[in-house]
């Protein structure tokens, strides 16, 4: 059953502030919403990369002589922590997510408009909380994974915090879930069917299941671990009878799933970008919304891979590799789809298009050295090595943060009413993607030759090629630059873009730009074909029946 909400009849508009102090505001509007976690996203993002370059500044040396070894683990717990759960999460979920979603189902706003501001306000005091815990009494230096002894070991308030921290997100990645869920399942428009959806449609869904499923084990187990820490009790404390490996088992079950739930966004956004700017049909549909529910299965059972070396017995560690193996099967799927979407295409080369084909060329690469990773007697040798950093930038940067980019200048013409700056956009893609390859691609030769990670001191015949990393990372920080400064003209000078400058297909073009309060002056277009660039004739007709 379905449930299609007509426009109110009161003035809604009246009841929100006017111009930028909406943003600052407990609005219940989905697209206010999705800038709000936008922007704030972003600025998580400048923190935590301020704190990779102090690391990459660190390891520019063999010695010890940027920061004190303490305050290098407190830099880099930090910088995981934030880059995860305060800049990528937030943002392929919660941003794109909210803008996105009620349009492509025919909504009026997301199921839950007061959970959904709820979550989002949960975000800024957490992430404040984390970064103040540096100059108060010092950050948690145990990594972003916590690990008991460390974690109980080194100062309790940092740590603390750092938990209280993730709890809070982690509260709000679940009423996030929960509400995507309900909006997806229960508020499609009359006559629009579940695979008829946009595909990103599907990738929050599967997303929002993984959220739901994992992250409340995620919650249990850390404040099992507050316990251990506060009062003394055993349940990780090996000192006590505790088992550090029982932690694992139960990080790694939220935190395997957690790669997935910051890529299956980014699998969706690409999958709206790419028919759009190539004017040809996402290829093999049905074939790609299996793939996500088949990478959600398969997600919850393949955690103990990052465990080889925690001492887990043969049976075990044959049942996750094949399991793993078996989760590159539906990735491939998808990566073949994305280029026989590419291929024959009238595809134009613009930011939008450029990013989102470096993330197909970053991800491949990432994904090999995952599935190299997956088999135990490479994993042996090169686990806690600079590889395994390595690949999970080339997943987590080269793949999400890539889409990010490409995401906001494919639709930033929707949400403001202008275009960005093509030559800016390009520059800013040639230096990021030079920059990120030259950052990350030494460190598979850093991790094959030993060299451990999460070390501020290393062995000095590593110097050379961390400089390189070092300088690759320079160029990262740089590429912001260009982006800030095309964000800041095309907000003041930008070109109008018009409602619908790419010519696209999907419900959000249908209306003006930016879109009213409740996304269509009247009913809600009923689009049947959203990828229907082979038949333009048709899909015109079809998709701009009722829409402005």
């Amino acid at each position: 059953m379905t449930i299609s909400i007509d426009p109110q009849k009161t003035n809604n508009e009246s009841l929100q502030p006017k111009g930028w102090l909406r943003y600052f505001s407990f609005s219940l509007d989905h697209k206010v919403i999705g800038i709000q976690y936008l922007v704030c996203g972003f600025l998580f993002y400048l923190i935590g990369g301020t704190l990779a370059s102090a690391i990459r500044i660190e390891l520019a040396s063999p010695m010890s002589d940027f920061m004190p070894r303490d305050v290098y683990n407190q830099v880099l717990t930090l910088h995981g922590t934030i880059m995860i759960f305060l800049w990528i999460v937030p943002v392929v979920n919660g941003a794109f997510g909210n803008y996105l979603i009620p349009f492509y189902v025919g909504a009026r706003d997301m199921a839950f408009p007061r959970l959904n501001a709820v979550a989002f306000w949960l975000i800024p005091p957490s992430g404040l909380m984390l970064v103040a815990s540096y100059f108060v009494e010092g950050a948690a230096q145990a990594g972003w994974t916590a690990y008991p002894p460390l974690s109980i070991t080194t100062p309790q308030s940092g740590q603390i915090i750092w938990i209280l921290s993730v709890l809070l997100l982690g509260g709000s990645s679940i009423f996030g879930g929960i509400n995507f869920i309900a909006t997806i399942i229960k508020l499609r428009r009359p006559g629009l069917k579940l695979m008829q959806l946009p595909m990103y449609c599907w990738a929050m869904l599967g997303t929002s299941l993984l959220v739901v499923l994992s992250t409340p084990v995620l919650a249990g187990t850390l404040i099992l671990l507050s316990f251990d820490i506060i009062a003394n009790t055993g349940f990780f404390n090996p000192v006590l009878g505790g088992n550090v490996v029982v932690y694992q088992h139960l990080f790694w079950f939220y935190s395997h799933p957690a790669v997935y739930i910051m890529v299956l966004p980014a699998f969706g956004l690409v999958s709206e970008i790419l028919p759009v700017h190539a004017r040809k049909p996402l290829f093999g549909y049905t074939t790609m919304v299996f793939s996500i529910m088949g990478i959600v299965v398969l997600g919850l059972v393949v955690w103990a891979h990052h465990m080889f070396t925690s001492g887990t017995p043969p049976w075990m560690r044959l049942f996750f590799t094949i399991a793993t193996a078996f989760i590159a099967v539906p990735t491939g799927i998808k990566f073949f789809n994305w280029v026989a979407t590419l291929w024959g295409g009238k595809i134009s080369i613009n930011s939008a298009m450029l990013f989102s084909c470096g993330f197909i060329i970053n991800f491949v690469f990432g994904g090999i050295t995952g599935v190299a990773l997956a088999q135990v007697p490479f994993d042996i040798h090169v686990h806690d090595t600079y590889f395994v950093v390595a690949h999970f930038h080339y997943i987590v940067y080269g793949g999400t943060v890539f889409i990010i980019f490409s995401s906001i200048y494919h639709w930033f013409p929707k949400v403001t009413g202008k275009l960005m700056s093509e030559k800016l956009g390009i520059i800013h893609f040639a230096i990021t993607f030079i920059g990120f390859n030259l950052c990350f691609a030494p460190q598979h030769w850093l991790g094959l030759n030993g060299m451990p990670r999460r070390v501020a001191e290393y062995d000095p015949q590593f110097q050379l090629i961390n400089q390189v990393s070092s300088l690759g990372a320079l160029l990262m920080a740089i590429s912001t630059i260009p982006f800030l400064i095309n964000i800041l003209l095309s907000l003041k000078n930008g070109k109008k873009a018009g409602n619908n400058p790419w010519n696209a297909l999907t419900p959000e073009w249908l209306t003006t730009s930016p879109p009213p309060v409740e996304n269509w002056e009247g009913e809600a277009p009923l689009v049947k074909e959203p990828y229907g660039y082979g038949n333009p004739i048709i899909s015109k007709q079809e998709n701009t029946k009722k829409a402005i």
